[in-house]
């Protein structure tokens, strides 16, 4: 296996850039790793690789992307064929017919997701792999219906089929045990041997930053508070926590909603890039939130 393996589709809100400092709040010793909100899966794969826990559970309310775990984790192999002809085809023709292959290929993925035909799972990981690999910022945004909604980004040569790194992830994933859902599901999981790491949906800082949803469910102040309620009675099981959060006082000095919710938890302010946003020059550094009952070990 590689010496690093790293997600294997890019994802609002990864983690990768914030690893040395998230790496800080992990335990001295992972029995035990929860991961209610996994995503992209930086933390995961980190964890998988130094702490070599011996029982894991991710989970996520994207069906799909779950979906899309299970099968590197039990098909990586078919599932690479299937990677390496689309990138074939794609490097094979001109960026104007590889429009025309994007936006055939998101309609077929689609046409798969609405109609839940599990038959056909195989084919559904690959487009969901190829259309990260092909759409605007490697956005996961769903519409109302639960169509995926992202254009084309108009890419020379992306690196649709990553064989070595789907191959490190598959034989990280072996002993990992996969769920789709709300992240209270996990609960009966988590006890006083259990490293929980929760990265949700972020708090918008603005009303326009709200411009992606990863499902057809949105995560407002009150989802925030019972998550909140969440992360203090699994804490009370012993149960060592970090959350990730966005900082309100980026925008407003004087709002204190998490301030306020995670009283009781340590709360670090740490600096991160804003990586997807559809104005260039308004990525840049930005102050977001690690919420913890671990004291920083290093």
């Amino acid at each position: 296996m590689q010496s690093t393996a790293h997600p294997f589709v890019k994802w609002a809100g990864g983690k990768t850039q914030l690893l040395p400092e998230i790496r800080k709040h992990y335990p001295h010793r992972i029995k035990k790793y929860c991961e209610p909100f996994v995503g992209g899966g930086a933390v995961l794969f980190d964890v998988l690789q130094k702490c070599r826990p011996e029982k894991v559970l991710v989970n996520d309310v994207n069906e799909e992307l779950i979906k899309t775990y299970l099968q590197i984790k039990t098909d990586c192999n078919l599932l690479i064929e299937q990677l390496s002809e689309l990138q074939q085809d794609y490097k094979s023709q001109s960026l104007e017919k590889n429009k025309i292959l994007f936006y055939e290929k998101r309609l077929r993925y689609n046409e798969l997701k609405i109609n839940r035909n599990d038959a056909e799972n195989l084919e559904k990981a690959a487009l969901f792999i190829f259309l990260n690999k092909t759409c605007f910022n490697g956005l996961y945004r769903v519409n109302k219906r639960g169509e995926f909604n992202v254009p084309f980004n108009n890419a020379k040569n992306p690196l649709i089929c990553d064989e070595e790194n789907l191959r490190a992830c598959s034989e990280l994933l072996q002993n990992v045990q996969m769920k789709t859902g709300d992240y209270s599901d996990c609960k009966n999981f988590i006890d006083s041997e259990t490293f929980v790491y929760l990265d949700p949906p972020y708090r918008p800082l603005t009303q326009t930053s709200a411009f992606t949803s990863y499902s057809e469910n949105n995560f407002s102040d009150k989802e925030q508070l019972e998550l909140g309620k969440f992360i203090t009675e699994i804490s009370s099981k012993g149960a060592k926590v970090l959350a990730s959060n966005s900082d309100p006082k980026n925008t407003n000095k004087e709002d204190n909603f998490f301030d306020d919710l995670y009283s009781n938890f340590e709360i670090e302010r740490i600096t991160a890039s804003r990586m997807i946003n559809s104005n260039a020059k308004k990525r840049g550094a930005i102050s977001e939130l690690l919420i913890s009952n671990i004291a920083s070990v290093f």
